[in-house]
C-alpha cells in the first residue's frame, strides 16, 4: 500500500508541475485520470502493478 499511495502522490505532483508549468490543459489531466481509472479496472491491470513493482524495486536497488 505504501507504494501505491508514493506512486498517487509522485504522480500527483507530475501533473500538477504540467499544468502549472507545460501548459498541460485541466481537460487533458482529466483524460488521463479517466485512463488510469479504465486502465485499473482492466484486464491488463496486473500486469501495470506488476511492472511498476519490479521498476520500483529495481530503482530501490540501486546504490547511490
Amino acid at each position: 500500500m505504501a507504494l501505491s499511495v508514493s506512486a498517487v502522490l509522485l504522480l500527483l505532483i507530475v501533473v500538477f508541475l504540467l499544468i502549472r508549468k507545460s501548459g498541460l490543459k485541466g481537460g487533458h489531466a482529466l483524460v488521463c485520470v479517466l485512463l488510469g481509472f479504465y486502465l485499473a479496472s482492466s484486464s491488463i491491470a496486473p500486469t501495470i502493478h506488476q511492472l511498476t513493482t519490479n521498476v520500483a524495486g529495481m530503482i530501490s536497488s540501486f546504490k547511490f
